[in-house]
């Protein structure tokens, strides 16, 4: 199945910071988080050097992704890090696996 939209989270180096968001072109998007954590830090992920992707999740369209999106960022830190978990269990570094 072909995804047009992704929602992803991801964290700082430590695991300690978490960012969720949402896009159509994720490959784009986390290079974006990358440039903001080495020179902007305007934005959040930038601030805390978030732009190590650990979840991600592919939609057909873009209401679908934009109401998980919300969803997940109403959720408990508890409850985010065993969706990660589970998705991922060491919570490896998937930035090259998505294409």
């Amino acid at each position: 199945m072909l995804y047009n939209y992704f929602v992803y989270i991801i964290a700082n180096e430590y695991r300690t910071t978490l960012y969720i968001g949402v896009t159509n072109n994720i490959q784009k998007r986390l290079s974006q988080h990358y440039f903001d954590s080495q020179n902007a830090k305007l934005s959040f992920a930038g601030k805390y050097n978030c732009y190590y992707l650990v979840y991600y999740e592919g939609f057909e369209d873009s209401k679908s992704a934009i109401y998980r999106e919300k969803i997940l960022k109403k959720w408990s830190r508890a409850k985010k890090n065993k969706l990660i978990s589970d998705f991922s269990p060491k919570w490896e570094t998937l930035n090259h696996q998505v294409v």
